[in-house]
């Protein structure tokens, strides 16, 4: 099938959705040829990847994704669960480049995404964080995480219990473990941003209905809404935003595409439209993962500045997404008094304790 395929998408025409899928799965079963794989995923992004083809390609993906059981036995649904995700830093080269200031100073950001991940859970969300643990220079989530005295280390069934019980749950399983194995290296050794970075973030096993998405470009965000429809999302935030790329950025624009109500919006914000004052993206700057830990750490405890801000904008729009706030200014001000009380802090203490009473698990490969 890759074979016609890679003919089929030189000559500029796109694949059907069934087409995509099938294709997908001998590249992920390891059916294809590292040479068949390059050259496929190279001319998708040059063709330009439709929203069929994306689906295809998830679909693919999760159906080799073991799921998470969140629900508590004869409990309700009363806690809203939400997928926030976006891909990690430290695969690619092209985006290690945009997103790293190199070996020694780390990230050009911090990590945002960790940090509203405590505040939303410390609001009331749900939240299931899942990625890739790269051995590389440069620092990811995971790095940050454990930085912060978290261990990833769980089996997956612990994790379960992790989000049942403290309500936040991060599953992080080596880059050349899991069904994205037979393509790590391809990954690596193209150093390109391909399908997989876009179809990655889709396949969080939680398979909540709510999704808040990053990418790295702003002409992906309706194109992913579209996609999240044809996967059975019910709520969604795709952001793009300046200077941070894939979050609401206080440094500058930010392009937000959102599902409500079966209805797509797409706008554009600025960040003074929500009382915060524009930052330079110094302002926003991270280090490594010790250091990045340690800004973290400062936001939930109350320091003020740029980097709460961009923090509480993310929160909010989980926030929203979730349908506990009606608006981003709701949302706001919830994560602000998440963060004042405390809450945002005790989740990740609570996380820390939870994770250091589990046996250390030795992973094997997720099929």
């Amino acid at each position: 099938m890759i074979k016609e395929s890679i003919q089929k998408v030189i000559r500029r025409e796109d694949l059907s959705e069934q087409e995509m899928e099938q294709t997908m799965e001998e590249v992920i079963d390891g059916r294809a040829a590292a040479s068949q794989v390059s050259s496929f995923v190279t001319a998708l992004r040059m063709k330009g990847e439709t929203v069929e083809e994306i689906t295809g390609a998830a679909k693919a993906l999760r159906s080799r994704v073991p799921k998470l059981n969140i629900r508590c036995p004869g409990s309700a649904p009363s806690i809203p669960l939400l997928n926030l995700d976006r891909d990690d830093i430290n695969v690619e080269g092209e985006t290690i480049l945009e997103t790293s200031s190199g070996r020694e100073n780390g990230t050009s950001t911090f990590n945002v995404s960790t940090a509203t991940a405590l505040v939303a859970a410390g609001g009331g969300v749900k939240i299931a964080r899942h990625g890739n643990r790269a051995t590389s220079m440069y620092f990811g989530a995971s790095d940050v995480l454990e930085n912060l005295g978290v261990n990833l280390d769980l089996s997956f069934s612990d994790v379960e219990r992790c989000i049942k019980e403290t309500g936040i749950g991060f599953l992080f399983a080596p880059l050349h473990h899991g069904p994205m194995r037979y393509v790590a290296a391809i990954r690596e050794d193209m150093g390109i941003r391909t399908i997989f970075n876009l179809i990655g973030p889709l396949a969080n096993p939680a398979a909540a209905a709510a999704y808040m998405l990053g990418v790295y470009d702003p002409s992906l965000t309706e194109k992913m809404v579209q996609v999240l429809i044809r996967l059975g999302a019910k709520d969604a935030f795709v952001v793009c935003g300046e200077g941070t790329f894939d979050e609401i950025s206080v440094c500058g624009p930010t392009r937000i595409s959102r599902l409500i109500n079966d209805q797509v919006e797409t706008h554009v914000i600025e960040p003074e439209e929500y009382g915060f004052r524009r930052a330079d993206r110094d302002e926003i700057r991270g280090g490594n993962a010790r250091e990045n830990a340690r800004i973290i750490r400062d936001v939930l405890n109350g320091q003020t500045g740029p980097r709460r801000d961009t923090v509480m904008l993310n929160a909010a729009a989980a926030f929203v997404t979730a349908g506990l706030d009606i608006d981003l200014r709701d949302g706001i001000r919830r994560a602000a008094e998440v963060i004042d009380s405390g809450r945002a802090r005790e989740k990740l203490d609570a996380l820390i304790q939870f994770t250091d009473q589990c046996v250390p698990f030795v992973r094997k490969e997720l099929n």
